[in-house]
């Protein structure tokens, strides 16, 4: 897939499918499993109140441990990373809150009618192997390869140029 940055570079792109995907997604979930569990054992120690905060917290790493990471961490999460992927804007620019929170949110809605089968159809049905939250969030799935290739063959001096507005690599 060819994409042309903001600043006129042209850039090709892997969209990653679901495989690569779903295999980053469960690493993510087994992180975020194993860390609200490991917690929830120490929480529980505080009888109501510790569930209560137990609760509270897994509610904010359920939602928003994908969005922090896409966001401060160059489009990766601990699973996408190990897996060579990148998520950002359809333009290939970095991913912001607004796209990484609507594409993150949508998940619930790639989760039906069980085990991601609507994100899966969805992925499978558009070319650029985009689930609904993508779609809405104009943000697309990558092999991150692109763009460390993209470093090295443009000149250092163009680069220079291009801001925090070119996706960061690496």
């Amino acid at each position: 897939l060819r994409l042309e940055t903001p600043e006129g570079i042209d850039v090709e792109v892997s969209p990653a499918g679901p495989v690569p995907r779903g295999l980053a997604l469960a690493v993510d979930e087994t992180i975020a499993q194993s860390g609200s569990l490991i917690l929830l054992m120490l929480l529980a120690i505080g009888g109501n109140a510790g569930l209560g905060v137990y609760f509270v917290i897994y509610f904010f790493v359920e939602w928003f441990y994908p969005v922090l990471f896409e966001v401060l961490r160059a489009g990766q999460t601990p699973g996408k990373k190990m897996f060579g992927l990148r998520v950002g804007n359809a333009g290939a620019t970095p991913i912001g809150w607004n796209a990484s929170l609507i594409r993150n949110l949508l998940r619930v809605v790639d989760m039906f009618p069980v085990f991601y089968v609507g994100g899966i159809v969805c992925m499978c049905v558009t070319r650029r192997f985009q689930r609904l939250g993508d779609l809405a969030a104009h943000t697309l799935v990558v092999h991150a390869k692109p763009f460390e290739a993209l470093s090295a063959e443009v000149p250092a001096n163009q680069l220079a140029g291009l801001g925090s507005r070119r996706m960061p690599v690496g």
